[in-house]
């Protein structure tokens, strides 16, 4: 009987150790409530998910910490989006957009000191929940900020904190164990949220509603003299044929006609990807990038920036 109990108490260990060790279980990002953002990320978080490092900094951004106000000679660049921009747990930190265009930012220019691509994001966040981040936290400074969303995201709905501790992809704290995380995340089966089903069926022009949270989104860059960038990516569904759906196609045009009437730099990478050979390459999932997906992005995103950013006064001196 002991040497049974001592196998079985081995047995839990090894799991254990493995769990923690090759996956990250026992370890997750955990979230935080915000009454006007909804949730964010808690800050100051460093973790590995299935061998990918993960970081966040004291503003519950994806990269390292940072002053909040660079040097003269530097150039910022300020990126929100949602999960395709925060780059989940299939992305390591070195292969997130953001850092992709730090790097090759940095290595394409010479009138900058120093380059810096802050990302600011969170799975699932909306206009709506970019722009309450912009509003707490302020641009940072940035000489450019670049706001990525895809398809759904001008279908999204308010912030709200309802999933945080709730839903088991938002937990508020770390699990005792590996093995019952795996047990809570893959096993236990998710209890439903009621409240949220009034958030889910929020009535009126959901579509106006993010389009109108863009526009202040650019008013607040243009007051702080940055340029802004949109930039939109699809479903793997919308890519080839059929195309977008119906209600899709009449919220890509709207939001086609926004950004002329706005004057907003806007990439749609639709017809960009479109005109690849193999669009269904660059998918991790039905909406998410792999690591050729992020390198293409980030690579046109780049040669976008650099066309604005070329309207911008240089720094004087280093």
């Amino acid at each position: 009987m002991i040497v049974l109990f001592l196998v079985v108490v081995g047995l839990f260990v090894v799991v254990e150790i493995g769990l923690r060790s090759l996956f990250g279980f026992g370890n997750p990002l955990i979230y935080i409530g915000d009454e006007q953002i909804g949730y964010l990320l808690a800050p100051n978080q460093r973790t590995r998910r299935f061998g990918n490092r993960i970081e966040i900094n004291e503003y519950s951004m994806r990269g390292n910490p940072l002053k909040k106000t660079p040097a003269s000679s530097d150039l910022r660049v300020l990126l929100l989006g949602d999960s395709i921009a925060n780059g989940g747990w299939w992305t390591d930190q070195t292969n997130t957009i953001s850092t992709m265009m730090m790097r090759s930012l940095a290595s394409s220019t010479s009138n900058y000191q120093e380059v810096e691509v802050l990302n600011a994001s969170a799975n699932s966040w909306g206009p709506r929940n970019e722009l309450a981040y912009l509003e707490k936290f302020s641009n940072f400074n940035a000489q450019a900020v670049v706001l990525l969303i895809n398809t759904d995201d001008l279908f999204a709905t308010a912030p709200t904190s309802l999933p945080i501790g709730r839903d088991r992809n938002y937990p508020d704290s770390k699990p005792p164990l590996a093995l019952v995380e795996v047990w809570q995340r893959y096993i236990l089966k998710q209890q439903p949220i009621p409240e949220i089903k009034a958030v889910q069926n929020e009535p009126g022009d959901r579509v106006g509603i993010n389009l109108e949270a863009i526009g202040k989104i650019q008013a607040l860059t243009r007051q702080s003299n940055s340029q802004f960038l949109l930039v939109m990516t699809p479903l793997l569904r919308e890519v080839g044929e059929p195309g977008p759906r119906d209600y899709e196609i009449i919220a890509r045009q709207r939001l086609n006609d926004f950004t002329k009437a706005q004057q907003i730099n806007y990439i749609d990478f639709l017809a960009i990807f479109n005109s690849t050979t193999n669009p269904q390459g660059l998918y991790h999932d039905h909406i998410h990038l792999n690591l050729q997906g992020n390198k293409f992005v980030s690579e046109v995103m780049e040669r976008s920036l650099l066309e604005i950013l070329a309207e911008v006064p240089l720094p004087q001196s280093y």
